[in-house]
């Protein structure tokens, strides 16, 4: 989110899917407030209720500045998950704007992919997120898009936390049904998942795929999955390279629509989000062998943000309301990984720290 006082100009930014993040900025960018809060993903709330939960924090974020509530806020930048549609989006700028009248003079509302760009360039780019769930989005200097999955579980999220724990609970069933063996040992991977869930039977886990379901916490095996591929089982470490395939294969699917503006450098940026990158050095080589069937006439240059994409919200806000605010681009990431190279670059990225 993104928002002036007059003056001081102040930015207000905030990006949320599970969890949101809320950031203040004063004129020269610096954070002068942050808060954090519930998760904001209109589809799954309801626009209202989003709504309320953006405004609890910026009010409470004010009250932190000393900012009174009743003095609007000059440019809020919104980076949601949730967000793709202009139309849902007007819809919930006119929610802020109807039911809470004071909180900002000016609106700039987004996708959360926006938010983790934007914060690493100003001229687009690929962002290739992979946590909970799993999404890819192009936008080209000129403002065209192109994106490759997004869908939420049912219809995707492949290469993501809940993937990764999805297949390991369903090739575990799978080989114990006979129906298909697994080609590698499943008993540590059997005894993770009823620890995770506090089970003792397959039976016992029906509730947390139906009545009990819970996204992120099943998606939450992922993390010990992790730890399992790291200490050499076999059946882990696949999982992670399949996941791995998935997502070099979503960077493919939108390369035809890279525009030749944006690769001018020799490079595109590829902003990888989500906890899954953490464990980098178990996706790497299926991931790098994936991209590398296709011939691609320029670098893929893998980046990490190494501050809250609510920036990249607060630079869209900012540039919706017209105000230059200064911004060096170089100071909020880190590169993971140059392909074609064949040594990943390390400055400021941990390669091998497991987690989903």
């Amino acid at each position: 989110m993104t928002a002036f006082l007059q003056p001081p100009y102040l930015y207000n930014f905030k990006i949320g899917a599970t969890h949101s993040h809320l950031v203040i900025c004063d004129e020269s960018g610096a954070s002068v407030g942050t808060t954090s809060g519930l998760g904001t993903n209109h589809w799954g709330i309801g626009i209202p209720t989003c709504a309320r939960r953006i405004a609890d924090m910026v009010e409470r974020c004010k009250d932190e500045c000393n900012i009174p509530r009743d003095m609007p806020l000059a440019s809020l930048g919104l980076s949601l998950s949730g967000c793709e549609q202009e139309a849902t989006n007007r819809e919930l700028e006119l929610e802020l704007r109807r039911t809470f009248p004071t909180l900002a003079e000016n609106y700039a509302v987004s996708s959360d992919t926006m938010g983790s760009m934007f914060t690493a360039s100003s001229i687009g780019g690929i962002v290739l997120i992979s946590g909970t769930g799993s999404n890819c989005l192009l936008r080209n200097p000129d403002g065209s898009t192109a994106n490759c999955g997004g869908w939420g579980h049912f219809l995707g999220d492949e290469g993501s936390a809940w993937f990764i724990s999805y297949r390991a609970t369903k090739v575990v069933f799978d080989h114990m049904d006979n129906l298909i063996k697994s080609p590698f040992p499943i008993d540590q991977t059997w005894a993770l998942i009823r620890e995770h869930f506090s089970i003792e039977t397959r039976y016992d886990l029906l509730p947390y795929c139906y009545a009990k379901f819970d996204k992120p916490f099943f998606a939450n095996l992922c993390e010990k999955l992790a730890r399992n591929a790291e200490a050499g089982d076999k059946l882990a470490l696949s999982l992670f390279h399949e996941a791995a395939i998935h997502l070099a294969r979503m960077i493919k699917a939108v390369l035809s629509k890279v525009h030749k503006d944006l690769v001018k450098s020799g490079n595109l940026n590829i902003v990888c989000v989500g906890s899954v990158w953490s464990s980098w050095n178990l996706l790497q080589e299926a991931f790098i062998n994936e991209l590398s069937i296709t011939s691609i006439d320029y670098n893929l240059k893998l980046v990490r943000i190494t501050k809250s994409s609510a920036y990249g919200a607060c630079y869209l806000g900012a540039d919706s309301a017209k105000f230059e605010l200064p911004r060096n681009y170089a100071d909020n990431f880190a590169v993971l990984h140059v392909h074609p190279n064949s040594t990943p670059i390390k400055n400021g990225v941990t390669p091998n720290a497991s987690g989903c």
